[in-house]
C-alpha cells in the first residue's frame, strides 16, 4: 500500500493535500506502482471529490500520479472541485476522466460536461466529447466528435461575460463579510 500511504502522508503540505479514496474493493501492485479501485468509488482529495464505479491509479517514480475513472454502462463519472478563494464550483460529467496530478488537470471523456458556478449560481457551461480543465490555471480546452455531449458532435460553449462572472464574485466576498462581522460582532 505504499502509493496509498504515500498519497497520505503528502497531506501535509498546502499544496498536496491527502487523499481518501473509499470503494468496495482494492487490488494494490506495489511492483506496478498500481491500485484499482471498484465499486462504488469515491475519490476526496483536498477540494475535490470524484465517483465512478473503478478508478485506476498508476504513480511514476517522481510520485506524480495519473487516474484513470470509469462509469459503468448507463452511468457516468462526476468530478467536483471547489476553489474558495474565487466562490468558484467546478462541476464535470462523463463517461471516462484522466486525472494528472502533475499537471493538475483532469479530462472528462465522452458526453463531457463542464458547468462552473459562482456562489451558487451556474455562470459557464461546456459541452463536448472531450474537455480539459486544468486546476492551477483555470484553462479550459474542448473538442467535439461523435461522442459528444453537444448536438451534431460539435463542442458548445454558454459563457456568461466577465463582468456578470466578477459582480457575482464581488457579491458573494461581501456577503461573506456581512456574515463575518455578525459573528464576530
Amino acid at each position: 500500500m505504499g502509493g496509498i500511504a504515500h498519497a497520505q502522508q503528502q497531506g501535509d503540505s498546502a499544496e498536496d493535500p491527502s487523499t481518501l479514496i473509499l470503494s468496495d474493493t482494492l487490488h494494490y501492485d506495489d511492483l506496478k506502482r498500481q491500485s484499482v479501485f471498484t465499486g462504488n468509488v469515491v475519490l476526496t482529495r483536498g477540494l475535490m471529490k470524484l465517483t465512478a464505479d473503478k478508478l485506476e491509479v498508476n504513480e511514476d517514480e517522481a510520485g506524480n500520479q495519473h487516474g484513470t475513472a470509469i462509469a459503468n454502462k448507463g452511468k457516468i463519472v462526476t468530478i467536483r472541485q471547489e476553489r474558495p478563494e474565487t466562490f468558484d464550483v467546478i462541476e464535470g460529467t462523463g463517461l471516462r476522466a484522466e486525472y494528472d496530478s502533475n499537471k493538475s488537470q483532469f479530462d472528462l471523456i465522452g458526453q463531457a460536461v463542464v458547468i462552473r458556478y459562482i456562489c451558487g449560481k451556474q455562470f459557464d457551461t461546456i459541452r463536448g466529447e472531450r474537455v480539459r480543465y486544468n486546476e492551477k490555471t483555470g484553462v479550459y480546452q474542448a473538442q467535439g466528435g461523435a461522442n459528444s455531449s453537444a448536438p451534431g458532435g460539435r463542442v458548445r460553449s454558454v459563457v456568461e461575460p466577465r463582468s456578470k462572472a466578477d459582480a457575482a464574485v464581488a457579491e458573494c466576498r461581501a456577503k461573506g463579510n456581512k456574515k463575518a462581522k455578525q459573528t464576530n460582532g
